[in-house]
């Protein structure tokens, strides 16, 4: 078995990477921003590109990560985000067929559910009522999904809807490493609503999501979140206590919480794949990334 993943050198490309060099798993990208240590195999390239094709090596499983990955870009260049997110998808697909490819991994995200109420769990099979979007990001990634499902081939199509996630980096923060990073350094916090509550992921569980997902057949979809909803309250209380700083937190929308729950029942279950790093242990990476940076 060998990977072929595009995107390499994103957040969750370097970690997949280097968890393949750990076990042994035959690894090769694509990235629009060169490797650090140029290995070979690993090339500067554009998932748009006619020639992809022949950098996909036959029967390989091709994990399909690169995009533009943040809403606000998708808002600020919408002909490029659907150019990459949506053609560079097709073109992935393309390159599949053409090198025999054994099957495609989509990256895709929670953010296609739209718009939820606070009380509603998120699950694979539900309805997506695509008009009620207000994410130019998550109308990219459903139209991702369905171009997928509707190509015609027999390459097998796993599609992952990543939660949001979070680890040792130092850029496009979400709010748990953005959270730690203003209680190490303010003696004060303020947030929203501090009951707003997410199932984030910590990157070496996506990981280890995708890696489960090699060799499943079909067209399948599955959710890779964590295991529990943690507020942010939660997140302020326990980089507080890793740090050792004690620090106010203030609200600024006290009764105005924002509740997302993707449940990855499926995932657990069909893939034999569960969230292991919770949040504490998961804050202890990023603070130790962060004092060796």
């Amino acid at each position: 078995m060998a990977l072929f993943v595009t995107g390499s050198e994103s957040f969750v490309g370097r970690a997949l990477v280097a968890r393949c060099d750990e076990v042994g798993i035959a690894v090769s990208g694509i990235d629009s921003v060169p490797s650090p240590d140029q290995r070979p195999g690993f090339v500067v390239g554009d998932v748009r590109s006619p020639e992809l094709a022949d950098l996909v090596p036959s029967g390989t499983v091709v994990v399909h990560l690169a995009a533009v990955s943040r809403d606000s870009d998708c808002r600020s260049d919408p002909s490029l985000a659907f150019d990459v997110n949506v053609g560079g998808t097709l073109n992935v697909m393309t390159a599949a067929r053409k090198s025999n490819a054994r099957q495609i991994i989509f990256a895709s995200s929670e953010w296609v559910y739209g718009d939820v109420g606070n009380d509603e769990i998120q699950v694979e099979d539900q309805q997506i009522d695509i008009t009620q979007m207000t994410s130019l990001y998550a109308v990219s990634k459903i139209v991702g999904e369905q171009t997928l499902k509707l190509d015609g081939s027999a390459i097998d199509k796993t599609l992952l809807r990543f939660g949001i996630i979070y680890g040792p980096r130092l850029s496009n923060w979400s709010a748990v490493e953005s959270l730690f990073d203003l209680v190490s350094r303010e003696p004060e916090v303020t947030v929203g609503c501090a009951a707003t509550a997410r199932r984030f992921i910590h990157v070496d569980d996506i990981v280890s999501g995708i890696l489960a997902s090699v060799g499943r057949s079909g067209v399948e979809v599955f959710n890779l979140s964590g295991n529990e909803l943690v507020t942010l309250r939660e997140v302020v209380e326990t980089s507080s206590s890793i740090l050792g700083r004690e620090v106010e937190l203030h609200e600024k929308e006290s009764e105005e919480p924002s509740i997302r729950n993707p449940d990855n029942a499926k995932a657990t279950r069909d893939l034999s794949w569960c969230a292991e790093i919770g949040l504490e242990d998961g804050l202890r990476s990023v603070h130790e990334f962060f004092a060796s940076a």
